[in-house]
């Protein structure tokens, strides 16, 4: 998700009012992250609407009052409260209020895993659900047909994974189905990983091995690679049996590659210059 300047800060202030509303006794955040994601699904839905809220030139406080006559009694108060914030704030366009949006509703469901003590479980199941939709085109291409129904992507989605992963990543991983953009949705599954290490004070090395790594070989490859980049990782392992010897490692937009089929393909590529 790119965001322009105000934009930026319009996050910072929706981020920080989430964190004081979920601070208060009570406040579930599962909730208020699912409540959050309906009104996303609702701006994504009525163009008029999004364009009206997001309006930056309009009257904040009219913007206000728009949404809480829409949503009074549909939405719990905390959720009100941030998007008292969301809508009263400047952002560079209607899109990139809907794209602050989700992530602000996003993390309230974040919140609520680190709560539960299942942060790290609902990223590794994330990470594992991408690698899945990643190898099978034609799940990928279900997934993402706007054509289709977002019910009936999301059935699909729910008939995949059925009750074995979190209600947590299940929630977040619906919300990819009915909106997938033009990322797909495996990389949008992916974008779900990276913003749950980053609420850890992480980035994600993604990693592709031959072989399952054994404790003792991710804990001494987590730390070097943190020497190499000055910041701590997450690390996630995919087994490849395509990768022959070797691993190949992405961090960011850069890539490593120590495979035996990374070093043949550089050797085509010499050969073919």
């Amino acid at each position: 998700m790119t965001l322009h300047a105000a934009s930026r800060d319009a996050l910072g202030f929706a981020e920080t009012r989430l964190d004081e509303v979920l601070g208060d006794a009570g406040t579930n955040p599962s909730a208020v992250g699912e409540e959050l994601l309906s009104v996303v699904e609702l701006l994504t839905r009525e163009v008029g609407l999004r364009r009206s809220v997001g309006d930056g030139s309009s009257d904040p406080e009219a913007r206000k009052r728009l949404v809480r006559s829409l949503l009074q009694g549909k939405v719990s108060e905390p959720a009100l409260g941030v998007l008292d914030t969301v809508v009263g704030s400047r952002w560079s366009s209607p899109r990139e209020l809907l794209d602050g949006l989700e992530t602000v509703a996003r993390k309230a469901l974040l919140i609520s895993a680190d709560k539960a003590g299942k942060l790290d479980t609902v990223e590794v199941e994330l990470f594992q659900l991408a690698r899945i939709v990643e190898a099978r085109p034609e799940l990928e291409r279900a997934l993402s047909d706007q054509v289709g129904s977002v019910s009936g992507r999301r059935s699909l989605l729910r008939g995949l994974v059925g009750e074995k992963v979190d209600a947590v990543t299940l929630v977040l991983a619906e919300q990819v189905v009915a909106r997938p953009g033009g990322r797909g949705i495996a990389t949008g599954i992916d974008a779900l990983v990276e913003q749950a290490a980053a609420y850890r004070s992480k980035s994600v090395a993604y990693v592709r091995s031959a072989t399952e790594l054994t404790g003792g070989q991710r804990e001494q490859l987590t730390a070097r690679l943190e020497q190499i980049y000055g910041r701590r990782l997450a690390l996630h392992v995919q087994v490849d049996d395509k990768v022959g010897a070797g691993l190949v490692i992405r961090v960011g937009d850069e890539v490593i590659d120590g495979s035996v089929a990374g070093r043949i393909e550089a050797l085509h590529r010499q050969l073919a210059g």
